[in-house]
């Protein structure tokens, strides 16, 4: 059956296996430097407040949210969104992650293209990311009936999803330089402790390389599957 090929395991086992690699490097140095107490004591939510204000963007406003590593930024309301244990927690890791996110803001202010090719791609990845595979299914099961024009228009909505998951990787790594930049000029950590923060938004940018793999190996998955059976047709 198609939910269980075995071959899928050949195109999702490398990026899987990385995936689970890169949450247990982000946790490991999460919690590892989330018991290091920065030198000047600023909290999470400091740190950004201070980025966001020295570079023109005091309408920017920081909030706190409920959620394990669920920060982000806004592009839409203008709103930086912390953790709590990001939000009020002097440490490395909390600094750290509060200045990748105000990174994403400056992105916003700049006009970073990546970035506003991402937000712009929002709505057709979140309807290409579940209805692609159903499309494709439905047409990989009749297409020897209506053809293959089906499973491929599930294809090209999927191919969102991977698309989008690519544009991700050049925000995502700009945003951490950015950070990496800012905490030391603004003297919010000294250079010595930017060790730390350099191995969470590393272990962080992990993550998003696995996610793009393995939406990658998906399509490709998805391609292999079309193509295979148009050659035993």
């Amino acid at each position: 059956m198609f939910f269980f090929n075995p071959l899928y395991l050949l195109f999702a086992l490398p990026a899987l296996l990385l995936g689970l690699y890169a949450q247990s490097r982000v946790r490991s140095a999460f919690e590892k430097y989330s018991r290091v107490r920065s030198a000047r004591g600023v909290t999470g939510a400091q740190a950004a407040r201070r980025i966001l204000d020295e570079n023109g963007l005091q309408f920017v406003t920081v909030e706190r949210v409920d959620g394990f590593l669920s920060d982000h930024y806004d592009p839409r309301s203008k709103t930086l969104r912390l953790s709590s244990s990001v939000y009020d927690t002097p440490s490395l890791a909390a600094v750290g992650v509060a200045a990748h996110e105000s990174g994403h803001a400056l992105q916003d202010q700049q006009h970073y293209v990546p970035l506003n090719l991402r937000s712009a791609m929002v709505p057709a990845v979140q309807i290409g990311s579940w209805l692609g595979p159903i499309v494709f299914m439905i047409g990989f099961f009749m297409s020897n009936m209506v053809g293959p024009s089906i499973a491929w228009l599930g294809v090209a909505l999927f191919g969102a999803t991977a698309l989008f998951a690519l544009v991700t990787l050049p925000v995502e790594f700009d945003a951490s330089k950015r950070a990496k930049r800012l905490l030391v000029s603004e003297g919010i950590l000294n250079p010595q402790e930017m060790q730390g923060v350099n191995q969470v938004l590393d272990a962080a940018a992990l993550t998003y390389v696995a996610a793009a793999l393995q939406a990658i190996m998906t399509l490709l998955y998805y391609v292999y599957l079309l193509t295979g059976s148009s050659r035993r047709r």
